[in-house]
């Protein structure tokens, strides 16, 4: 089963200062078909303007996710943590027991653009952690690893067993991905256009949600970049 969740489908807010895509159900976006998918939870596509973002706010038992495509993003956080993120890298909290966290556009003259995904853990109540990598050089034409329960291929660990892939493919490239028997796979595109086992195709902002297929072929149309998720 390949289900498409197109762009202009999901959940959108502007703000002015803020305009967000909601791929599932959040804030006051309510969609009953769209409340996440596996683990998934939350895919957010926000677009922050100079000198604005979201104040020191509480989360817990959650591990957020951000994946910087544009601009600069600035974290502060309860643990004591302060860092600027630019394109390519990523961000993870674990909230765990409960964690205050603020993220704001870093950059003087650009908006930031970047996803905010959730995923519910497997475990409750664990001591709050961050962790930063980067991710900007990587190498066209393949599934990169990002997020992993087991931090493996210098991977940031995450408390659920769920793979974070990035990739960028070039136009007429293809990857193949095999699927382990009742795991689920979530591929968002954040540029391009995608082709999956040649039944279906992936735009701009589109979600593809993939069920009992043992294998994978994505194939570019346009040089695109997204991300995949593939999750018990």
């Amino acid at each position: 089963m390949i289900y498409i969740r197109k762009s202009q489908e999901r959940g959108y807010a502007d703000q002015g200062w803020l305009k967000t895509f909601h791929t599932f159900s959040f804030a006051r976006y309510y969609d009953p078909r769209f409340t996440g998918f596996h683990s998934l939870r939350v895919i957010n596509e926000d677009r922050v303007a100079v000198g604005k973002g979201f104040g020191l706010h509480p989360h817990n038992d959650m591990e957020i996710i951000s994946y910087v495509v544009s601009g600069a993003l600035e974290h502060k956080d309860s643990m004591g943590s302060h860092e600027i993120m630019k394109a390519g890298e990523v961000q993870r909290i674990s909230a765990g027991k409960g964690v205050l966290h603020s993220e704001y556009n870093g950059s003087p003259d650009e908006e930031v653009h970047f996803l905010q995904i959730w995923i519910l853990p497997d475990e409750k109540h664990v001591r709050p952690e961050y962790t930063q990598a980067s991710f900007s050089d990587i190498e066209h034409d393949r599934l990169v690893l990002i997020a992993s329960k087991t931090a493996r291929d210098n991977s940031i660990s995450i408390h659920q067993d769920a793979d974070v892939y990035v990739a960028r493919l070039k136009s007429g490239k293809a990857i193949e991905h095999p699927v382990a028997p009742g795991r689920g796979v979530w591929i968002q595109i954040i540029e391009g256009e995608l082709s999956i086992n040649g039944k279906k195709t992936v735009v701009n902002g589109d979600g593809a949600a993939i069920e009992d297929i043992a294998h994978l072929t994505l194939t570019a149309s346009k040089n695109t970049h997204f991300l995949l998720f593939d999750m018990q």
